[in-house]
């Protein structure tokens, strides 16, 4: 007799920059989030989806928590409260040197959803330091079991896979197998460009924009995608676009290198800078941009 099928949806929360985003991308294999050294790069829910033999494993991966100022976090944090309502099994990643924060993670010692807490950057760890922290995590936390990783090195990773795995409930398939993600080629398109802008500007600017794909059209050899890149203010389309259109430049170089290699394919990208003022706060904007309940 064949094995019963597992399934699942397995939500990655965290607060910003614990390493969410690189330890998905570790679990399904492929980079699907995007990742920079910036906090609040992700703003949707992504889904990652890993298929084998006998078991799927639908992961979420989340904006970081935090406590929303403007419409646009309060979207993000909408998402992860999506995110943990539908869990079959959470994934609470905390950084090696983080302490427990009793007003961002009270909630997951009420929530029934089994917990598995991972300790992720374990290759920064010096002495007795990881011990350490496992037993100051079982004090604060009720937690099914704790694993820790480096997710950037792919140490413990397998464990964990095996951990989530043993975790999921008897299950039929959500997805077709060979599918990688809920996602559009467009969302992935807007998402590659918006990861170049964070690697490029400073301060507010990256957080100001939003990238549109206004046409995304697929041939034969070759894939033209127009983006529109939307800022809040005047005084930041001109820091987009730079000195003669250099930075604007060297933005559109980088992610055609990234969406061909994405998309295994030749790609004519063409990106333009608009004002939306102020689209943080105005959820008309957000739900144009797809920040949707």
């Amino acid at each position: 007799m064949s094995n019963p099928h597992k399934a699942g949806f397995v939500s990655i929360v965290g607060k910003p920059n614990v390493g969410k985003s690189t330890l998905m991308n570790r679990l399904v294999g492929e980079n699907l989030s995007i990742i920079t050294a910036k906090a609040q790069t992700t703003r949707h829910r992504i889904m990652g989806i890993l298929s084998g033999e006998d078991f799927q494993i639908v992961y979420s991966d989340t904006p970081g928590l935090l406590d929303p100022k403007y419409e646009l976090q309060k979207s993000m944090m909408n998402f992860v409260r999506v995110s943990l309502e539908d869990a079959d099994l959470i994934l609470l990643v905390v950084e090696l040197g983080e302490k427990y924060d009793e007003h961002l993670m009270a909630r997951f010692n009420e929530i029934k959803t089994p917990i598995v807490l991972v300790i992720n950057k374990i290759d920064l760890a010096k002495g007795s330091q990881l011990t350490d922290k496992i037993e100051y995590w079982k004090k604060n936390l009720a937690v099914q079991q704790i694993v820790s990783v480096s997710a950037i090195k792919g140490e413990g990773v397998e464990q964990l896979l095996s951990t989530v795995r043993e975790s999921l409930p008897d299950h039929p398939p959500y997805y077709p197998k060979d599918d990688l993600t809920n996602r559009s080629e467009r969302f992935f398109a807007s998402e590659i460009i918006r990861e170049k802008i964070f690697l490029n500007y400073e301060q507010e600017v990256p957080y100001s924009t939003e990238v549109g794909i206004e046409s995304f059209k697929e041939e034969e050899k070759i894939i033209k995608i127009r983006a529109i890149i939307y800022v809040e203010r005047d005084s930041q389309k001109g820091i987009i676009i730079g000195k003669g259109g250099s930075s604007l430049k060297k933005v559109g170089t980088e992610a055609r290198k990234d969406l061909e290699a994405f998309f295994d394919k030749q790609v004519f990208l063409e990106t333009h800078v608009k004002v939306a003022d102020n689209w943080r706060k105005q959820k008309n904007r957000l739900k144009e941009f797809g920040y949707t309940d």
